[in-house]
């Protein structure tokens, strides 16, 4: 049985499916490891299981041990891992796409709903014991049937928010590299364009370095005054003090956000920002989808260790 290290420690139910097909070794401690600790714990390894909580850098992979034979990275993000570097040193990667965009999309619509119902006030409200009853003033926030839906990333997860948009009779529009079939919605070439008729805007597209700080002071502006942005993607795409700036100002009415740069340790403005709707990185957060993840992980490996080529493949 190939022996397999998993950098953190999964739900009860994937780590027996784990350990039905590999001799698992598991971070005990469930702590974030450095890129050298990584390179450390698969010294005997024949494969690794690596979090984004995890980043395998140049200098790592260039440690790693010859008994390395392969990499599955438990997530659909690769921004952690050098690709470029591994496939130099001959160790293929696979990762788990189809399989978590319906509850990314899900989470994403939790987002738009909560930054538009005000949310984080009204839970503060009952938690803090500061609700003294209803008044027709209370908490008045913003209706979304029927608002122009902005989706910045038409990939599988910009779709699956599509989907579950239009049971809300909102009008789809999305800006991408290239237009989709004419169902998928309304396409913008132009970003201008895109921004101005977009009431709540979803950012749904990958990390990269044409795409950091994508959401900025000047493209906020654009927005008509008033509009949602919510960012299901990765915190890098958004700047932090222009989108609480926003909010402050009123010309976003509110935002939501899963996912910050520099998390765990966010921007202090969103501690504050009641507006702000904010959960901890929870996209995938799902039984289902974490099982369904592993399955798209395992098989990868078992392929690679077999000498045959899986489609989830990287490099």
């Amino acid at each position: 049985m190939k022996r397999v290290f998993v950098t953190r420690r999964l739900p009860e139910p994937v780590e027996a499916r784990f350990a039905r097909s590999f001799d698992t070794v598991w971070n005990v401690d469930d702590r974030k490891l450095s890129p050298a600790e990584v390179a450390a714990a698969c010294e005997g390894m024949d494969g690794l299981v690596i979090n984004t909580s995890e980043r395998l850098d140049a200098a790592a992979v260039a440690g790693l041990p010859a008994s390395l034979k392969a990499v599955a990275t438990y997530s659909v993000g690769h921004e952690h891992l050098d690709l470029n570097a591994l496939q130099a040193r001959g160790i293929p990667v696979v990762y788990t796409p189809d399989v978590l965009s319906a509850t990314v999309a899900d989470d994403a619509m939790l987002l738009i709903l909560g930054a538009a119902r005000r949310a984080r006030e009204g839970q503060a409200l009952i938690v803090e014991g500061r609700w003294t009853g209803w008044g027709p003033r209370q908490l008045i926030g913003t209706e979304v049937t029927g608002k122009r839906l902005g989706i910045f990333g038409m990939g599988r997860i910009g779709r699956e928010i599509a989907r579950r948009a239009s049971a809300f009779d909102m009008e789809i529009g999305y800006h991408n590299r290239r237009p989709l079939e004419p169902e998928a919605g309304l396409f913008f070439a132009d970003e201008g364009a895109f921004l101005a008729r977009t009431d709540i805007l979803v950012i749904a597209a990958p990390a990269s370095p044409e795409t950091r700080r994508w959401l900025n002071a000047e493209r906020i502006a654009r927005l008509p005054k008033g509009a949602l942005a919510v960012n299901i993607a990765r915190g890098s795409l958004v700047d932090d003090e222009a989108r609480i700036a926003a909010v402050e100002s009123d010309q976003l009415a509110g935002a939501g956000l899963d996912v910050s740069d520099g998390e765990p340790d966010i921007h202090p403005g969103y501690l504050q920002a009641d507006r702000i709707y904010v959960q901890p990185h929870i996209g995938s957060s799902t039984m289902e989808t974490r099982l369904a993840m592993a399955e798209r992980a395992i098989t990868g490996l078992e392929a690679l260790f077999e000498g045959r080529d899986p489609l989830n493949r990287l490099v």
